[in-house]
């Protein structure tokens, strides 16, 4: 293996290992040598100190996201179900390529792939083609290779989170050979995919979820309406920015905004960026994990300058309130380019052309100046890629992107239908992100599938709770896991 160095953190022993991948996968196979551009497949070998020297069988996390890097344990407790799964196993955590310590890409990637072209429309179609290969059908051929090459071809299980369960999915639909059992965690994307009809369910459940938060904080209803009446509108940001070249066609989307020089009466947060009325309603992305609710009220309570922190209309805004809200809606780097294309499969009848800002545009209850004031989900929108300094950037390949209908193919219908691997899933049944009458949908037609429905946890209910326990004895006293113990 590729061992890099290795360590301990309080009850866990940690080995940090990377090998060589192909950006690129056409023309190439897991498992065998590889040929042109290559990256770097960073993971992790995790272990109980009692079992260091011994031969365990081998479970591979499928990290949420997209974009998502692998867990960095604290301790054998931090992240619960760690300490649980190295009782049996040697756990491999990938930072899935394009995240962590496997070649990252941000902004200083796009700009790298733009400096390298003759032409601004030259620069977009190589970083659009770029991001294409950091999707599901690169990133299980990335964890096939990883296992013929530095794990012997040992078969191993899987455990995926969120997006890891859509990632489970695409390994069982290219690669099931390799998988002796597949527990997965709020994950079962619907099959076939199709954005458009994710989000037609995300909006509706957002609005309920926003009721439930008024609901348990009826001051925080008052709040924050006082706050986005203090608040330009995305659209009226657009209007300075394309006023001052830096939005609109032939803009320069690399450049910083400059908002403090072109309006400072501009609510900006520490890091430059506007805050709109919809940047703030993407707070609600908090309320599909727990304890959500409590983190955005607390966020609320300290909105407002004046006197003892109450309501005031027309106030100033904290310090402390927008580092805060900056903190909690900022962008990571993949997560939001990626969104909307992790429901891209093969070749498309149409393009996916914003799904989200397509969806609430039907949805006026969601518009910047109604109230109460709705928040938004695990949604994406166009002026996150026009106003946000993390995010600019990509805005060439994106409009590109949006317009794309040929992307890999991650799942195969007929394959899962006859699917022989054992997959053992917790669907939580209030999940916002992820809505669980779709995925039970799609297990009803995933051969050899099982699944759990339970309303005690949120979306997080694997680092929260005995969710890993509960599914490692349902497969364990069902038999699946026999080929290992």
């Amino acid at each position: 293996m590729t061992l890099l160095t290795k360590y301990y953190v309080p009850g866990l022993a940690i080995e940090d290992h990377s090998i060589d991948v192909p950006l690129d996968w056409a023309g190439n196979e897991p498992g065998r040598d590889i040929s042109g551009e290559t990256i770097k497949l960073f993971y992790r070998v995790v272990t109980a100190p009692e079992h260091v020297h011994d031969d365990l069988p081998l479970l591979v996390f499928l990290q949420g996201g997209p974009g998502g890097a692998g867990p960095r344990p604290l301790s054998s407790t931090s992240d619960g179900w760690i300490g649980e799964a190295c009782k049996h196993f040697r756990v491999i955590l990938p930072d899935q390529r394009g995240t962590g310590r496997s070649n990252r890409v941000d902004t200083h990637t796009m700009a790298a792939l733009a400096a390298r072209a003759d032409s601004p429309a030259e620069a977009a179609a190589a970083q659009a083609a770029y991001l294409k290969h950091f999707l599901a059908d690169s990133i299980v051929r990335d964890f096939e290779h990883l296992r013929l090459s530095e794990f012997d071809g040992r078969k191993w299980v899987t455990l995926g989170q969120s997006y890891g369960g859509f990632l489970t999915l695409t390994t069982l639909s290219l690669f099931p050979h390799g998988v002796i059992a597949s527990f997965t965690t709020g994950g079962i994307p619907h099959v076939p995919a199709d954005a458009t009809e994710v989000y037609e369910h995300t909006f509706p459940r957002m609005v309920a979820k926003t009721t439930q938060f008024y609901e348990r904080y009826p001051q925080d209803a008052e709040r924050a309406a006082a706050i986005a009446d203090m608040l330009p509108t995305a659209a009226e940001v657009a209007e300075r920015l394309a006023a001052a070249g830096i939005y609109g066609e032939g803009a320069d989307y690399s450049a910083g905004l400059r908002l403090g020089d072109i309006d400072p009466s501009i609510p900006l947060l520490p890091n430059g960026d506007p805050l709109t009325v919809e940047r703030f309603q993407t707070l609600g992305s908090d309320f599909g994990m727990k304890p959500g609710f409590e983190r955005v009220h607390w966020i609320l309570d300290d909105a407002f300058l004046a006197g003892d922190g109450s309501t005031v209309a027309g106030g100033t805004l904290s310090d402390e309130f927008l580092a805060h809200v900056m903190d909690a809606t900022g962008s990571r780097p993949l997560y939001w380019p990626l969104q909307e294309f992790i429901y891209a499969n093969g070749e498309m009848t149409a393009p996916i052309r914003w799904a989200a800002q397509r969806v609430r545009d039907g949805r006026p209850e969601f518009a910047a100046d109604q109230r109460p004031l709705m928040f938004t989900g695990e949604t994406m929108f166009p002026w996150m890629f026009e106003q946000e300094r993390a995010l600019r950037p990509f805005k060439p390949a994106m409009d590109l992107l949006m317009e794309d209908t040929g992307f890999g193919v991650i799942y195969d219908a007929d394959q899962l239908a006859r699917n022989e691997v054992p997959l053992q899933a917790a669907v939580y049944f209030d999940d916002m992100y992820v809505d669980s009458g779709m995925q039970l949908d799609t297990l009803s037609r995933v051969g050899n599938s099982y699944y759990w429905t339970t309303n005690e946890f949120e979306h997080d209910g694997l680092r929260a709770g005995n969710v890993f326990e509960r599914l490692w004895n349902e497969a364990l006293n069902r038999g699946d896991l026999e080929e290992l113990f």
